[in-house]
């Protein structure tokens, strides 16, 4: 794993929590992206390095829309750049974590995405990204 590439964030309503973290993190949205094989709308704020990535459920019964009825807005994940996402995910099943899905698909901005289940990693969803080149 390279670095921290994003934090998601769970939320209602992009509409309502765009201007509010323009607001908290003094910077402007800079992309918005529909990530159909997840159901989500995401939008994208570069802090340094690091982005902030704010997920809305596009229907009722999505993973999202679970997430906030269960927990509430907040933390979602944390995704981590990787160099390699097929070697990496074979690495982590070596060691034991749970893999949510066995290949890796493709996710919002340019990603090849894996996500490791929060029971093997302290309750933390985790995912990998890959830069598609």
């Amino acid at each position: 794993m390279t670095n921290t590439e994003h934090i998601g964030i769970a939320v209602k309503s992009l509409d309502v929590s765009i201007p509010l973290f323009e607001k908290l993190l003094n910077t402007t949205c800079y992309k918005t992206e529909v990530v159909t094989s997840e159901n989500v709308n995401t939008a994208f704020f570069k802090m340094g390095e690091t982005k902030i990535e704010l997920l809305e459920s596009m229907v009722q019964d999505g993973v999202i829309s679970k997430f906030i009825e269960k927990k509430g807005e907040g933390l979602h994940h944390i995704a981590f750049e990787v160099a390699d996402i097929k070697s990496e995910m074979e690495r982590l099943k070596k060691e034991g974590f749970i893999l949510l899905n066995e290949e890796p698909k493709k996710g919002a901005d340019n990603k090849l995405v894996c996500f490791v289940h929060p029971k093997s990693s302290n309750g933390v969803l985790v995912e990998l990204c890959q830069t598609i080149r």
